[in-house]
């Protein structure tokens, strides 16, 4: 089960980047020291989380950010808030980007624009270790005493709504949450049986508790992250240059190999 979830991890990753090179580095706009103001919830590991050892905020958003701050020549200032409140916190200006692995909809995109895509992810089932009940969506589904852990308003939420369920979105078997931390704990306290995720934060969490979970079943979707910006944002050109150059010189490669390979909880 390592071995497949971490090929279809490889399989989502290549898809999100395509065919890397060596490429120069490319010629960005200069933003001359403009601050941008950057938002994320730091709940969502490995894209954005509190790091346990050290109390440091990390993840692969912050690395991307701050790396495209620098090729644009900008000084990014990070602010933390809710996932609930994000998205109309960006469209009313508070902040000037947003993230937290924030999938790309046409409902989002009349609140928000949206950055090209950096990263193309999968749901995927994320249970305790021990689970031997379900293998996959349909056993899950046909067995009224499970319950799904979930954040109201994800993408999380609407597949394990429409993917595993009955469309029911007042559905009393699936349990809310405020972050997905505290799904997965419930998780692991036996509160819930399951809960969805991406491939790549489901790896963050069973490499946090390689004991205790696991993933079973395919994947249920697919989906693009994007970073989010008010409408009418003259930073989402920029930021559109800067992740396509990142993606051509491979620095989006190294961060993949950073934060779903090597980093240890």
């Amino acid at each position: 089960m390592k071995k497949l979830m971490l090929a279809v991890l490889i399989l989502a990753i290549a898809a999100s980047l395509g065919a890397q090179g060596t490429a120069p580095k490319a010629k960005l706009p200069d933003l001359k020291g403009k601050t941008i103001v950057a938002v994320t919830e730091n709940a969502y590991m490995p894209l954005n989380f509190v790091d346990a050892k050290t109390g440091k905020t990390m993840g692969w958003e912050y690395d991307a950010v701050d790396e495209i701050g620098k090729r644009l020549n900008a000084k990014i200032v990070w602010k933390i808030t809710s996932w609930d409140t994000m998205i109309q916190a960006i469209r009313d200006g508070q902040f000037d980007v947003g993230m937290d692995g924030i999938t790309i909809t046409d409902e989002r995109k009349g609140q928000v624009d949206f950055s090209a895509p950096y990263m193309v992810s999968q749901q995927f089932m994320l249970v305790r270790a021990d689970e031997n009940r379900f293998s996959d969506e349909k056993a899950f589904g046909a067995n009224p005493k499970l319950l799904i852990g979930a954040q109201a308003g994800t993408t999380n939420f609407y597949v394990a709504v429409y993917n595993v369920l009955d469309g029911d979105e007042a559905n009393p078997r699936i349990k809310l949450f405020e972050t997905f931390g505290a799904s997965v704990q419930a998780l692991i306290s036996g509160d819930v049986d399951m809960v969805l995720m991406d491939a790549t934060s489901s790896k963050g969490y069973i490499g946090a508790y390689p004991n205790k979970l696991k993933s079973v079943g395919g994947p249920l979707g697919t989906e693009e992250f994007g970073f989010i910006f008010q409408k009418g944002s003259d930073l989402v050109g920029p930021f559109n240059a800067a992740i396509s150059a990142l993606k051509a010189e491979g620095f989006l490669d190294k961060l993949n190999t950073k934060w779903f390979f090597e980093y240890k909880p």
